[in-house]
């Protein structure tokens, strides 16, 4: 049940802010907004305010928003001839139509880039750039010995340490004689050394000193800048991973409806924050890969613009339905075999 309304929550959060972007655009720009749908399939609930339906459908898994002149093939001449042809979205400019069908995904964006900055303020992250000491494991060697959160260890066997990760490559020194390590702390201004003893595990033959890391909680601001540097990074990684696969270069683990559904529901009984950094990672690959230039999603639209404004000449109406419809089939069919994937994997 936990991980059916962590999962609601999610696309709940994803869907709306996603098709808000495209409904809010297209009212910035005067284009008449028929329908805002949350969800898929037949409708459950619907309202109408001004000119706009609002309907709740039966499968959360999407949504939609219907504006006037989206559809060339559509047959609802009632509408085309009630409806004031300047608001229609087909005669809008070519800039006009980018940036109400990109706005979707850049909604998804930039809330992922807000929900990170919140993360980083109220959560934090691991400070992996400095040898400063978070959490002192309870039964380990460090505890024993008297190291505390906050100290800063200047150097191990008289090696001066630089990074986090310098602590681990001098405690696992291969050819290190005796387990009587030599630690330099700074706490509180002053150095204090100590002498500590971390034995090699009996089974893995590695030493465990017991430490973690600090915590870093970054200001409003600070934490705003930070977030644009950690999605950056995100993104590239995601679209490095999306190319890898692609291209054969990595075998990557696709999921769906089902799959995100179980996750959200993990993410959920790990804690609040780690729910948070769930749902902008979520919020980040869905901007991302909808502005990817494949049929029927917003980046395959928005190249259809782009060959026209390039070449001057339209892509012929039916061609182009076509052409998007092709990828919805492909799209549908690549849910299904994920999902039939994903269902089968928590059977076993």
């Amino acid at each position: 049940m936990l991980s059916v309304i962590s999962f609601l929550i999610v696309i709940g959060i994803c869907v709306i802010s996603h098709e808000g972007g495209h409904f809010w655009a297209a009212r910035l720009r005067d284009v008449m907004i028929h329908e805002f749908s949350f969800g898929m399939g037949p409708e459950i609930l619907s309202g109408r305010r001004g000119e706009t339906q609002y309907s709740l459908r039966a499968f959360p898994i999407g949504g939609f928003v219907k504006l006037e002149g989206e559809d060339a093939e559509e047959e609802d001449e009632g509408k085309r001839e009630s409806c004031d042809p300047s608001r229609s979205l087909a005669n809008k400019k070519p800039w006009e139509k980018i940036f109400i069908i990109g706005a979707g995904a850049s909604v998804n964006i930039f809330l992922a880039w807000l929900i990170t900055a919140l993360y980083l303020a109220g959560c934090g992250v691991y400070d992996m750039q400095t040898p400063k000491l978070g959490k002192i494991m309870e039964g380990t060697p460090a505890q024993s010995a008297g190291l505390r959160s906050g100290d800063l260890i200047r150097s191990i066997d008289g090696v001066e340490l630089k990074s986090w990760s310098d602590i681990r490559e001098n405690i696992l020194k291969e050819d290190k004689d005796g387990d009587s390590f030599e630690i330099v702390v700074e706490r509180g201004g002053a150095e204090k050394s100590y002498t500590i003893s971390v034995p090699k595990d009996a089974k893995t033959g590695a030493r465990l000193l017991g430490v973690q890391p600090s915590l870093e909680k970054f200001p409003p601001l600070e934490a705003l800048s930070k977030s644009f540097i950690y999605s950056w990074n995100m993104s590239l990684q995601i679209l490095r991973g999306l190319y890898m696969t692609i291209t054969g270069q990595l075998r990557a683990d696709v999921t769906g409806p089902v799959g995100i559904a179980s996750m959200a529901g993990d993410a959920m009984r790990e804690g609040f924050w780690t729910f948070i950094a769930f749902l902008g990672v979520i919020n980040l690959n869905l901007g991302l890969l909808n502005l990817l230039p494949f049929p029927a999603l917003d980046g395959g639209r928005i190249l259809f613009i782009l060959i026209e404004v390039i070449t001057r000449r339209k892509v012929p109406e039916r061609v182009e339905t076509m052409i998007h419809y092709a990828g919805y089939v492909i799209l549908l069919l690549l849910i299904v075999l994920v999902t039939g994937k994903d269902i089968y994997r928590l059977m076993r």
